[in-house]
């Protein structure tokens, strides 16, 4: 299998990204494309030891920046790491394509050079949600689309459900719908709506989920339109920092309590990883024709490791086709002119 990897996405490209290549290298057996300028890739494997038969460079003059409009640098930079690497994909010389660049732009450039799964109206990005103390959930949408149809948060809850399964291992997942009340007639009309088509569907829906139980593990699929998901992911990220941090600041003031944080150390090192995103791996894009990830644009080496090694399950169990397969049974659920 060849994993595509973008090397110029995210704030610490190239450097953190081919020595979190590197790193990933030495414990699966795949091969790993770097894409970017060549040169600039290059000097970073000069750092390190590595397998030149493993890791290779594509060339790409074109960078992709978080301040670039998604549509039009897709459309005017055909030669960026981006572009070229999903196209790796497209003409079946990828099997995974990985990035920490530009989230608007990933989503963009997956539907447009990809495609979109017959089926899918919008693609969703699937973010893993760390349950205190317990398995982590999956939430979908994090953020890929701010407006959705009720039909739109089935579909979710579907692929949700199979990368969950496949990929997570989880059997049976729980299908919750993020909604401001656990009772089926409360919510927005895009609640209202979406409820009976989770609950006459083949999922194991298990109705509407409060904000406040989300971090209890209420469900192992969180579903939502990719606006509320987006604060959801970004309000808890927020809140576990800085939670962490007034604990350190409590911890280091005084001698008793030094002493006391000395005592709980490993349990405070157990508390900040379950927060940290780059133990979870990156975020897949689903309901594009391909695998593809998305990790924090701020990943580090470990983050990018933790990644590829992750998101390799995607592409070997065959997500996609699984996920494009159960579109045409929603079909039977799905009135598409009332939805």
């Amino acid at each position: 299998m060849r994993i595509i990897l973008d090397g110029m996405g995210g704030d610490n490209a190239p450097e953190e990204i081919v020595k979190g290549a590197v790193q990933a290298s030495k414990l699966i057996r795949h091969d790993i494309y770097i894409v970017g300028k060549e040169e600039l890739i290059l000097k970073e494997l000069d750092r390190y030891e590595y397998n030149d038969q493993q890791i290779r460079v594509v060339n790409a003059d074109e960078v992709i920046t978080n301040e670039d409009s998604p549509v039009r640098a897709v459309k005017k930079k055909p030669d960026s790491s981006l572009v070229v690497g999903l196209t790796l994909v497209k003409s079946g010389k990828g099997n995974l394509f990985i990035s920490a660049g530009n989230t608007g732009a990933i989503v963009v450039a997956s539907r447009m050079v990809l495609g979109k799964l017959e089926g899918i109206d919008r693609p969703s990005i699937a973010s893993i949600y760390p349950i205190l103390g317990g398995i982590p959930s999956l939430l979908i949408d994090a953020g890929a689309s701010s407006d959705s149809r009720p039909a739109n948060l089935l579909q979710q809850a579907t692929m949700g459900s199979i990368y969950m399964e496949k990929v997570i291992g989880r059997e049976n997942p729980r299908i919750g719908l993020v909604n401001l009340g656990a009772e089926a007639g409360k919510g927005s009309m895009l609640t209202k709506e979406a409820y009976p088509l989770l609950e006459n569907s083949s999922l194991n829906f298990v109705g509407n989920v409060e904000a406040r139980d989300i971090p209890k593990g209420a469900c192992d699929v969180i579903v939502c339109d990719g606006f509320t998901g987006n604060i959801i992911l970004k309000l808890t990220e927020g809140l576990a920092w800085n939670i962490l941090k007034l604990l350190k600041k409590k911890f280091t003031d005084g001698t008793k309590a030094k002493m006391g944080a000395l005592l709980l150390k490993n349990k405070m090192g157990e508390l900040k990883e379950e927060f940290d995103y780059s133990e979870y791996g990156g975020a897949p894009i689903l309901g594009v024709k391909g695998p593809v990830v998305k990790m924090h644009g701020s990943s580090s080496a470990s983050a990018v490791k933790n990644t590829i090694i992750k998101a390799v399950p995607f592409a070997e169990e065959d997500v996609i086709s699984l996920i494009e397969k159960d579109m045409y049974d929603l079909e039977e659920i799905i009135d598409e002119k009332e939805y």
